[in-house]
């Protein structure tokens, strides 16, 4: 099945909007002229996410939608598709999307093609974390540990069983790079905030801990202010294990390398990251676990075609150091790829990526940051100021720059928010009522449902030269799905029937 894209001009598929993504979307928007090409996202939210602001949606420093900007507006010469990518076949052009409100797969052709996905947690080889560890990337993870830290604070305070309230209690961060430390700090801040309106938890009950890989947090940094980060956070009652990593998870303990087992139920991973399955399956070079690219940004193999923007990418600067996962490389990898992308477009000359970086910044909570700024190093409340002015200058939209500023003031005024925002989702059983003579799903439809006859009849029927035969008559109790497959089937209602359950039904087998 195709999708209806914008046909006027080349079409330029941009797949991911993270900073990557949705710059090069923007950039683009500048760049082309009418005619010249047509610019889709495929993204599987409509929006994009600051996500240097990510850890202060946990503490509630920020609003929840205040990191959020509606991609139809960042972006505003694109248009956008809200699916995940399920396959891309570089060798003809296709990019295979997952079903929408139609059971049906949908393919679309590209003829530039942007490659933005980023990178996905994978807890291979480390039992339990799969279940047990909450990963920290998307907006969706910072309300759920919110949500979950609130639940946990409140259970607490409850509960008088001594060793419970302890694991209840304690809160384990993997991970010592920017977004544990700040996850950590923020998590700390707010729990120990928040802890005043809990007569039941004391202070001293509260244990946050940060384990780390290597012998100090903050690599990306120097040293000295790696170590400053250090002080600062064990001041606060951070205990930091370094040279240490999670190896495996249950819902009652933290398993570390060294052979600690940390009680607790809450487990916040920030490593480790790995390509998407949907890339990894690419028949392609790969370097240091990421899809190769030359200086131009270009796909190894696919030069002049398909170009890769963000984490998935292993893009090196100008001087041949491999190109940390920031915000402001990203967006320079954008302005890079979008020149490329309209440069092949007119025939002209590609440029190279050259950006180095202007510096790091990294927010230890309460007041404090630190800061590598063209070489000055930076700590405490000025790198804090600094830190803030920088994100709060980089966040587009003027609307959310108000939003971030107003609640960041009102947060010197009054204590954190303490409401717990409980989302639940479904259990995956629903009811559903058809009238007679509708189709419940026709032949070739994606396998994604199971149905059970409560009330009613449903005729079952395949389709052979054109003609509709009759395979069976369902009543209630009968079970069939959807298959899916390349002799799938579908089914009429005779008569009003919900529907949930579930048996396979093939039309070449009968019931099984």
């Amino acid at each position: 099945m195709a999708g209806r894209l914008d046909k006027s001009g080349k079409q330029i598929l941009i797949l991911g909007a993270g900073f990557g993504g949705a710059y090069t979307a923007r950039y683009l928007g500048k760049m082309m002229r009418p005619g010249e090409g047509a610019i889709s996202i495929v993204n599987s939210e409509n929006y994009w996410v600051y996500q240097p602001l990510l850890p202060e949606v946990v503490s509630g420093n920020i609003g929840l939608t205040d990191t959020v900007s509606p991609i139809r507006r960042l972006c505003p010469r694109a248009g956008l598709v809200m699916r995940d990518v399920e396959e891309i076949d570089l060798k003809n052009c296709l990019v295979t999307l997952s079903p929408g409100f139609r059971p049906k797969r949908v393919q679309v052709h590209y003829d530039r093609l942007v490659i933005g996905l980023g990178n996905v947690t994978k807890f291979l080889g480390m039992p339990g974390l799969q279940e047990h560890a909450m990963p920290f990337r998307t907006l969706a993870d910072a309300l759920k540990l919110r949500n979950h830290v609130i639940h946990a604070l409140e259970e607490a305070d409850f509960e008088s069983n001594l060793e419970l309230r302890k694991k209840l209690l304690t809160f384990v961060v993997g991970g010592g790079g920017f977004s544990g430390v700040e996850v950590i700090a923020e998590l700390n801040d707010f729990v120990r905030a928040v802890a005043r309106n809990y007569p039941g938890i004391p202070n001293e009950e509260i244990r946050c801990v940060l384990v780390h890989s290597g012998p100090r947090v903050l690599p990306e940094m120097v040293e000295g202010l790696a170590l400053f980060a250090e002080r600062v956070l064990r001041k606060r009652g951070v205990e930091i294990r370094l040279n240490d990593r999670l190896e495996a998870a249950t819902s009652e303990k933290a398993f570390l390398k060294s052979g600690l087992e940390i009680p607790t139920k809450t487990i916040v991973s920030t490593v480790p990251a790995t390509l998407p399955p949907v890339l990894e399956a690419l028949d392609v070079p790969k370097e240091r676990g990421r899809l190769a690219v030359n200086a131009q940004l270009e796909l190894s193999g696919y030069e002049g075609q398909v170009w890769v923007v963000g984490d998935c990418g292993a893009i090196k600067t100008a001087a041949g150091n491999p190109v940390p996962p920031t915000a402001q490389h990203a967006i320079r990898e954008a302005k890079t790829v979008a020149h490329n992308i309209a440069a092949s477009i007119r025939g002209t000359a590609p440029v190279t990526f050259t950006y180095e970086g202007l510096g790091k910044l990294g927010s230890l909570g309460h007041n404090t940051a630190v800061a590598d700024i063209f070489g000055m190093h930076i700590s405490g409340f000025f790198a804090w100021w600094l830190w803030r002015a920088i994100y709060l200058f980089n966040m587009p939209g003027w609307n959310r720059k108000v939003r971030i500023a107003t609640d960041w003031f009102l947060n010197l005024l009054f204590p954190p928010e303490l409401v717990q925002l409980r989302v639940t989702g479904s259990s995956g059983i629903t009811q559903q009522h058809f009238q007679p003579g509708e189709v419940i799903f026709d032949e070739g439809d994606f396998g994604d449902s199971v149905f059970a006859i409560q009330e009613g009849e449903c005729e079952v029927l395949r389709q052979i030269d054109g003609r509709s035969e009759k395979v069976a008559v369902l009543g209630p109790a009968s079970f069939f799905w959807r298959n899916g497959g390349t002799h799938g089937l579908f089914a009429k209602c005779d008569s009003p029937s919900p529907y949930t359950g579930a048996r396979y039904f093939d039309v070449k087998s009968g019931f099984q």
